[in-house]
């Protein structure tokens, strides 16, 4: 599996949770339990992907700016993510936050998939692309493994 498909694989989840999540209704456990599952995987995708695609990125100069953008995204789903913990899931406006999480993170992986997988695909090496591949799949089974 190349970098990239395992990199759409993990956004395949997001989407599927997010979009789950925001069917959800008020203080339920269905809720929660969407909720940390949603949160979990974002941060370790996060931490997996910048250490495997965007520090080897920031290292080209045709991919370093795109690289740069794309960790300022992780930085505001981050912001999102601990307004929503300090959210009750009870009150009116906690859905409104799931659904503002899950418009970020569905344009920032949209963008991941049709803009910045071409441009490193380009810039990095085919060596580097398999290794940063096994690089961010053992990083994940390591976060999920906790």
């Amino acid at each position: 599996m190349t970098m990239f498909e395992a990199l759409r694989k993990d956004h395949d989840i997001q989407r599927d949770l997010l979009a789950r999540l925001v069917e959800t209704h008020g203080d339920s456990e269905e809720r929660d339990t969407l909720y940390q599952q949603v949160r979990a995987e974002l941060k370790y995708h996060a931490n997996a992907e910048e250490r495997a695609l965007y520090v080897p990125m920031m290292d080209i100069d045709l991919t370093q700016e795109k690289a740069r953008h794309s960790v300022a995204e992780h930085h505001e789903i981050d912001e999102l993510i601990e307004l929503l913990d300090d959210t009750d899931y009870g009150a009116s406006y906690s859905i409104t936050h799931a659904k503002q999480l899950q418009h970020l993170v569905t344009h920032h992986l949209d963008e991941e998939e049709q803009e910045v997988f071409q441009l490193a695909g380009r810039g990095l090496q085919e060596n580097q692309k398999s290794s940063l591949a096994k690089e961010y799949q053992e990083e994940m089974q390591r976060q999920r493994a906790g």
